[in-house]
């Protein structure tokens, strides 16, 4: 079982000096701890932690990249994290369509991705909440990311590719929380 707490308590370490940014990843914690239902009860406290945890590879202490999925999946490796958080980390919200557009698609592959409800129900907490920490839809995230990047940028190329794969697995979510819900 992951340590929420502890996934908090390196969050706010590494991305509370980066102001808006923390209002984001707690607003996507909280996301993650509301979409509980999309995922088996055991899995709940790793889809918080990797919430709480997305984006701490934005540190300038840890981004030896420049490439935050990877930066942060390294720096949790390092630290003995579950290979579940980590590669949650590593392919969170389409990372991999932003490593192939920024020729790093072989160092992401380090890490295994798992097309999972856990990764989805990351995907949507993550897609649903704006840059300020904002409840936004998954189009207004997207709209809001492809605005905030010039076409020739790789974060921008990615998600022309990324949207309608990432939109299934927020669709997928959805779908399993109302299934979830007592009829």
């Amino acid at each position: 079982m992951e340590s929420v707490t502890e996934a908090r308590q390196v969050s706010e370490r590494f991305v509370k000096p980066l102001g808006r940014r923390w209002d984001h990843v707690q607003a996507v914690a909280s996301r993650a701890e509301e979409l509980g239902d999309a995922v088996a009860e055991s899995e709940r406290p790793t889809l918080v932690a990797a919430a709480w945890l997305h984006d701490i590879g934005y540190s300038p202490e840890i981004g030896h990249t420049r490439f935050h999925p990877l930066d942060g999946a390294r720096y949790l490796k390092a630290n003995c994290w579950s290979d579940s958080v980590v590669n949650l980390v590593a392919h969170h919200s389409g990372a991999r369509f932003e490593a192939e557009q920024r020729g790093m698609a072989d160092q992401l592959a380090e890490f295994q991705f798992r097309d999972t409800a856990l990764l989805d129900a990351l995907v949507t907490a993550d897609l649903t909440i704006g840059p300020n920490g904002e409840r936004v839809s998954y189009d207004e995230r997207i709209s809001e990311i492809l605005s905030r990047y010039p076409a020739s940028d790789p974060v921008h190329r990615a998600w022309v590719v990324a949207a309608p794969v990432m939109r299934a697995a927020v669709e997928r979510t959805e779908r399993r929380l109302d299934a979830a819900q007592p009829k």
